[in-house]
């Protein structure tokens, strides 16, 4: 079983959280028991659904959840790999390429793929010691880019594009002020989220493994698709987009379902997961590949679905002249924007659901939905504090290896001259800029999956939290207080 549930403590006095009677658990983390109605001022609570009762998920029997979408990823992956074979040998044996340099340039690249991982595992201690130092620089950050965004374009002469930008600007203002006072709770949330990975650390590694994937995935895809659409026309574009993103997406939500698992076992028993390679850490990947892989592939597929519509109207817009269907472009890539946030939204807190108890997609996503509307934490999950430091981190740290890339390709001129760069300190910056973000990103998603997972634990099961982490517990507890002390209920 992903996690051993449960505390060996009895019955006790409920412990309220946001006005929400939840009482102590018995030996069993199965979330059966009963729970006394809500208290809060939140208005009726949301109808329990199946096993679920509205306060606390239920460990799910051990079976194969969303087996059709599974099987539909894999029969995917076969038609792709037919036609790469099928077609990939002509294009390749076509594009012989100038090699003259790379092993240089694959130098720079590893060298300061090896700087940002450094660095990042380095930013992850300095976050630990100065929380909410980074959650009020990342605040600051947010409103410092949207103002520059917007004087730019005002500079580049696109006056509608820099007065939407100015107001931009005017909202991030507004949501500092606003969310300002919350910082305590953002902060204790990250180092609980840190701590959990630190001592699961074999997690980063499964997620460094997946980039590595899905780096070869890349390259398949572009040989086979491009091969394919070479010798039977374009008609098939928009089932290969599905294809490309589906995979990256599967990719991705599979590392969030196991570091759910991890920090879920962590949080609840942390013999279990204490170490870098933890009993949790292959249980959870083991889970998250196999009875939950179906589930991973059924959401995967609805945000791959609307990437590529948009990919496609990015094509449309950039060979559509007119004016008017030009705007309409715009439009619709306004309102797939927005499906394809709700959608990952929706992705984001249904597969911590799928991790901790085994649900299928439809179920995890309704469930933990409706626990935090039973928690009246609707404004609390939207706050993005967190997030904003993960993304301030990453750039920070793309920045600092960009140098690095700089510094070296300045010592190699020629490399980068043999293979058409004409400008060898600007290639080395660009290069150590993306893979610093790129892996430094890599890690942070870990850290986000952990974040989220904390914060459904925390509504859930604070009793055990308090049992099992003391110390980090009462760090929750102060920073919620201090950020809800109107909502406060421990």
């Amino acid at each position: 079983m992903l996690i051993m549930w449960g505390s060996q403590q009895g019955h006790s006095a409920p412990v309220v959280v946001q006005g929400v009677a939840v009482p102590s658990y018995g030996n069993k983390y199965s979330g059966s028991e009963p729970y006394g109605p809500p208290s809060s001022s939140y208005g009726a609570p949301s109808q329990p659904v199946g096993n679920f009762n509205g306060y606390k998920g239920e460990q799910q029997p051990k079976q194969f959840q969303d087996v059709t979408f599974s099987i539909l990823f894999f029969v995917h992956l076969a038609v792709m790999t037919s036609l790469g074979v099928m077609y990939g040998p002509s294009i390749v044996s076509q594009n012989g390429g100038n090699y003259n340099g790379v092993q240089q340039i694959s130098f720079v690249v590893s060298f300061c793929g090896l700087v940002a991982m450094g660095i990042s595992s380095v930013s992850l201690a300095f976050m630990m010691q100065f929380p909410r130092v980074l959650v009020r620089c990342a605040l600051v950050f947010t409103v410092a880019v949207s103002l520059a965004f917007a004087v730019l374009l005002a500079l580049s002469g696109q006056i509608l594009m820099a007065c939407l930008g100015f107001l931009n600007f005017a909202i991030a203002i507004c949501y500092a002020c606003a969310v300002w006072n919350r910082i305590a709770f953002a902060a204790a949330n990250l180092v609980t989220a840190l701590t959990a990975v630190q001592a699961n650390s074999g997690v980063i590694f499964i997620s460094f493994f997946f980039t590595i994937v899905g780096f070869a995935w890349s390259l398949f895809w572009s040989v086979a698709a491009g091969s394919t659409m070479s010798a039977l026309g374009q008609s098939a574009l928009f089932l290969f987009l599905i294809s490309y993103y589906w995979v990256h997406q599967v990719l991705f939500n599979t590392v969030h379902v196991t570091t759910t698992g991890v920090v879920g076992t962590w949080w609840f028993s942390p013999l279990e997961a204490s170490s870098c390679c933890s009993s949790a850490v292959g249980a959870s990947f083991t889970r998250a590949t196999t009875l939950s892989f179906g589930s991973i592939c059924f959401g995967s597929l609805l945000v791959a679905i609307v990437q590529a519509l948009r990919t496609l109207l990015d094509v449309a817009r950039s060979q559509e002249d007119q004016e008017g269907c030009n705007i309409l472009v715009c439009l619709l890539q306004c309102i797939l924007g927005c499906i394809e946030g709700i959608i990952e939204e929706l992705n984001k807190w249904a597969y911590v659901y799928v991790g901790l108890y085994g649900y299928s997609y439809l179920e995890a996503g309704r469930n933990v939905m409706i626990l935090f509307q039973n928690k009246g934490w609707t404004t609390i999950i939207t706050d993005s504090m967190v997030e904003n430091v993960l993304t301030m981190t990453s750039v920070g740290i793309g920045l600092l290896t960009g140098l690095v890339g700089l510094i070296v390709a300045a010592s190699s001129k020629n490399a980068f001259y043999a293979i058409g760069f004409e400008n060898p300190q600007l290639a080395g910056f660009m290069i150590g800029l993306l893979v610093g973000f790129v892996l430094s990103s890599i890690l942070m998603s870990v850290v986000s999956s952990a974040v989220n997972t904390v914060i459904v634990c925390f509504a859930e099961a604070p009793r055990e939290f308090q049992q099992n982490h003391p110390e980090l517990s009462r760090e929750m507890v102060a920073g919620w207080r201090e950020s809800w002390p109107e909502e406060c209920g421990f």
